[in-house]
């Protein structure tokens, strides 16, 4: 048991790290396009108008991320105990 303990802590940590560098990706993304565009805006609304909308995709997104690893976290074991299970039968009907 702990082994699977141990593999599910793994995957988890692994979907973390992903989340993180997906985060990090898209921040990076946003702020650049954003950067790369505005003095290509002529009017003054429109740049707030799309500062706006830059801020309330990374916030919404960041949001769901975070909401999503939360409830990863929550329920790890089951998750991840069925992505092992079965990952287990598959390589055990190959062999």
């Amino acid at each position: 048991m702990s082994d699977l303990k141990q593999r599910v802590e793994a995957l988890y940590r692994s979907d973390v790290r992903g989340s993180v560098l997906l985060i990090v990706c898209l921040w990076a993304t946003i702020l650049f396009v954003l950067l790369m565009t505005w003095a290509y805006i002529p009017d003054s609304g429109i740049k707030v108008v799309v500062v706006i909308a830059a801020a309330a995709v990374l916030i919404f997104n960041t949001a769901a991320i975070l909401a999503m690893l939360n409830h990863y976290k929550e329920d790890k074991d089951f998750i991840y105990g069925l992505d092992i299970k079965n990952a287990d039968a598959f390589r055990n009907r190959q062999s």
